[in-house]
């Protein structure tokens, strides 16, 4: 099938500045992964140019294999030891006042790596006291008492991105399920923190589906979404279903915010991790 051609509202610049390359080498130096360049983020310019990024631990190799993720899938290596001192070493290096955490699925741990998790909370907290931490995380098969481990080092928003509407669940996520991914929600929400959410539009789902999905999310408790377009990383991938004018996207964000949502961010280019250092201050009624 031919590929959709990309309207102009979803050109990027291609990165650059001494701020993009500053964090490029703080990364490659500590042989550190970030879901920036694992998942192609198309902010990854901006962000990196603004002196951010986003973590991934865990290493760089998916136990999974969604159909809508850049991210290399397999039989991943075993989670290196040092990884959460040295992201807290690169936390530091940066001067990040807030920064994000998520990780590749780890079905083969017995944990999920959900130890992991927590100790690389624990570092960045013993050597950046001030930074505020946001974590996105994978469903952990929705059980609750791996949940709870990362829960009880207190970030402060915890994130787990429901993807799609229920009917494509099946056809673009491999393992993880609709009703799991509210379940993980409802848990984060329920240990007191600041839950988060994020959905993709353009893979075929319909208005009524996204609006559904966004009162599943609140029923559970979730304070912030997030809605972006699909964007077909290579062409094993999912196809696009269709590319969303951004007249589509503030329709989202107008019924998201009438829904209750504390902080919505619906755009074409918007991902999980998009101005997440905002997110915290807005949803604390700051701003």
């Amino acid at each position: 099938m031919e590929r959709r051609q990309k309207p102009d509202w979803l050109k990027i610049k291609l990165p650059t500045g001494s701020n993009y390359r500053h964090i490029k080498q703080i990364v490659e130096g500590n042989q550190l992964h970030t879901i920036c360049s694992s998942g192609r983020c198309p902010n990854m310019g901006e962000c990196w140019g603004a002196g951010t990024a986003t973590f991934m631990i865990l290493g760089e190799i998916c136990t999974r294999s969604c159909k809508f993720c850049a991210t290399l899938s397999g039989k991943p290596l075993m989670p290196d030891s040092e990884e959460p001192a040295k992201v807290a070493e690169s936390v530091k290096m940066m001067g990040l006042k807030h920064v994000v955490i998520t990780s590749v699925d780890r079905d083969d741990l017995p944990d999920g790596g959900a130890s992991h998790w927590a100790m690389t909370i624990r570092e960045i907290r013993k050597l950046n006291p001030q930074t505020t931490i946001e974590v996105l995380i994978p469903d952990f098969d929705g059980k609750a008492e791996l949940i709870k481990l990362i829960a009880e080092e207190k970030p402060e928003i915890i994130s787990h991105n429901i993807e799609t509407v229920e009917r494509l669940t099946p056809l673009v996520r491999s393992r993880a399920k609709y009703r799991t991914s509210l379940e993980v929600v409802r848990l984060i929400k329920s240990f007191g923190i600041v839950s988060k959410s994020g959905i993709m539009v353009g893979l075929g789902e319909t208005r009524k589906e996204v609006l559904q999905c966004m009162d599943d999310l609140r029923s559970v408790g979730c304070e912030i979404l997030t809605i972006g377009q699909y964007l077909q990383p290579t062409k094993k991938h999912l196809d696009v279903a269709e590319y969303l004018h951004p007249d589509e996207f503030a329709f989202f964000k107008r019924e998201a915010l009438e829904r209750g949502f504390s902080v919505v961010e619906s755009a074409p280019l918007v991902r999980s991790s998009y101005h997440a250092e905002k997110h915290l201050i807005k949803n604390d009624g700051n701003e």
